[in-house]
């Protein structure tokens, strides 16, 4: 089965590729030639997640799924949340994001919080979603030199090391995103 990923971000086509293998192939929005940056006006993730798939499965009449993740920090009320990719500004820097953050929190000793991430698949015109959570906390400081975005601040709930700080596979045992897109596989494999 092919199916169009509706995001523009490599380093989450890297991460669902390396858990998918060679079961389902994943065409980006680069390479179904779709050059837009689908906006994400809704206040849910589940809605941010919609909005994406059916977009493009209107554009391209083919199957399609999307994501969105947010990192919910309990002491911050649950931000940043659906606007985790730009919490400190429309840049989407995720190095002024890691320090908002961190700056929120000096001297909070509740540091808990989770990445949640929401996939809309629409198959033949139905929509289906899946949800994967990651419970940890956040960091006093950034650490590691892989992942992307929050990766650096966050620790998982049974480890000792932060997301940046693992390989692909090990943060993959953990990952929000992995636990999401393994429902969306044990779906597929059933189609």
């Amino acid at each position: 089965m092919t199916l169009v990923f509706a995001t523009n971000n490599e380093n989450k086509v890297k991460e669902i590729r390396s858990m998918l293998g060679d079961a389902f192939a994943i065409i980006t929005l680069q390479e179904a030639g779709i050059d837009i940056d689908i906006p994400e006006p809704h206040d849910t993730l589940e809605a941010n997640a919609r909005e994406k798939s059916e977009t493009i499965y209107k554009l391209t009449g083919k199957n399609s799924f999307s994501e969105d993740t947010g990192m919910e920090v309990d002491a911050l009320n649950g931000e940043p949340g659906v606007l985790s990719a730009r919490y400190a500004g429309e840049q989407k820097n995720a190095a002024d994001n890691v320090a908002k953050v961190l700056h929120l929190l000096e001297g909070q000793t509740n540091r808990k919080a989770r990445f949640r991430t929401v996939i809309s698949l629409i198959i033949d015109g139905t929509e289906h979603q899946f949800e994967g959570i990651a419970e940890g906390n956040i960091l006093p400081a950034a650490r590691g030199s892989k992942g992307f975005g929050y990766d650096p601040i966050f620790q998982p709930t049974g480890s000792d090391r932060a997301f940046a700080e693992m390989e692909l596979t090990e943060k993959n045992e953990y990952s929000h995103r992995a636990k999401a897109f393994k429902k969306l596989i044990a779906f597929l494999q059933t189609q």
